[in-house]
């Protein structure tokens, strides 16, 4: 399977989580935003530390064929398309991987190799015996660190316990100008219709200027790309809209049934726009993602035996995944966006194209994220209900 194939594979998966927590969201009425990839990428960790039936089942659910494919894919994500292009004039990028170890527990060697080699993570010997609860305070002061202050906390301090073994955790962070910046005087209030139908009024960007935007069956497009800089990679954001006002659900069902959906709705061409708005939002949401990854059948790293090519022990671990947590933000303005993210798996010890004129008026819910285009890597992915509420 060569790159392409790999990325379009994760985003399929991107799309299937995104459609499963908007499920939930969408009862309680909640924004959404969430990181498919950095779950992604701590799955990829426990892929390269489990064996048997267990491996099998993550490759599976990662639709790879091997470790080594799947290494491909996220060693390229880790150092090229998270690359920092903020010195050539682009996007600020970071990511950051880290593992806390019991300190009685020394790495296996091939485990350590893949850490070190594909995930670039930072290891570090800890006392999950005697000060559990201090573990927990690092992996937030981490947390905080790795996305500039925009989360400050993914574990509380009972998740963490003396019969944690191991915490392996995921941290991403973008920020990006628009190419073409929103003039803020033109900000104004407008009508945005909720799901249920009943009007609120929020704050509207809005741009007189040609946009990429596409129009298909029941839903448009826009791409609204971020200043580039001097590599090769080009980010957007896209906003999916569909043409009823509570459309979205139906919508999400169809993105995340239907392979490579993106790959064929990129908006390639500017056209004239008569009427376009874009509401101003900021959204913080968080899930427990373990929740989520079993009702979609991975169920065999949560049972305990699958997890032995991560320790050396002499003690009869029997390694399972606990918990999986995860967290994200984003907020879009004027300027552009600010996104961030973090995943953390505790692992413990157990018994187991178009020419005429396009209106955009985003006044109902709609679905965003935000992409690589070269390499067609996504990001974040997320959904408004109502902008004015986070």
């Amino acid at each position: 399977m060569d790159l392409h194939e790999s990325v379009s594979s994760q985003t399929d998966i991107s799309f299937m989580l995104a459609k499963h927590v908007f499920s939930n969201a969408v009862k309680g009425h909640t924004n959404l935003v969430l990181s498919p990839l950095s779950i992604q990428i701590v799955l990829g960790l426990i892929v390269a530390g489990s064996n048997g039936p267990t491996q099998d089942q993550l490759l599976s659910f990662l639709k790879s064929k091997s470790i080594d494919e799947l290494n491909s894919l996220y060693s390229h994500i880790v150092s090229v398309v998270f690359a920092d292009g903020s010195p050539n004039g682009g996007p600020r990028l970071s990511i950051a991987n880290g593992i806390w170890i019991d300190q009685r527990l020394p790495l296996k060697p091939s485990f350590k190799q893949v850490v070190d080699n594909v995930y670039k993570a930072a290891s570090e010997y800890v006392d999950f015996q005697n000060k559990a609860a201090e573990v927990a305070d690092q992996v937030n002061q981490w947390t905080k660190m790795k996305t500039n202050g925009l989360i400050q906390q993914i574990l509380d301090r009972d998740a963490v316990d003396n019969m944690t073994r191991l915490i392996l955790a995921n941290a991403l962070y973008f920020k990006g100008e628009w190419n073409e910046k929103f003039d803020i005087s033109e900000t104004k209030d407008h009508e945005f219709h909720l799901l249920d139908g009943l009007p609120i009024r929020a704050p509207f960007m809005t741009s007189k200027k040609k946009q990429y935007i596409a129009a298909f069956n029941g839903f448009k497009v826009l791409r609204l790309p971020y200043k580039q800089g001097t590599d090769t990679r080009c980010f957007s954001m896209y906003f999916i809209l569909p043409d009823a006002h509570d459309g979205l659900p139906a919508l999400f069902d169809k993105i995340s049934t239907e392979p490579g959906f993106l790959n064929h709705r990129v908006p390639l061409r500017k056209v004239s726009v008569s009427k376009f708005l874009i509401p101003k939002f900021k959204i913080t949401f968080e899930f427990e993602a373990s929740d989520i990854l079993k009702g979609l059948g991975l169920t065999l790293p949560f049972c305990g035996g699958g997890l032995t090519e991560m320790v050396d022990s002499t003690l009869p671990e029997n390694l399972s995944v606990s918990k999986v947590f995860h967290k994200s933000f984003i907020e879009v303005n004027e300027e552009g966006t600010e996104a961030a993210a973090v995943t953390a798996s505790v692992i413990m010890t157990t018994s187991f194209i178009i020419e005429k004129e396009i209106d955009f008026v985003a006044d109902h819910p709609f679905l965003f994220l935000i992409r690589d285009n070269t390499t067609g890597v996504v990001l974040f992915i997320g959904s408004v209900l109502n902008p004015l509420t986070g």
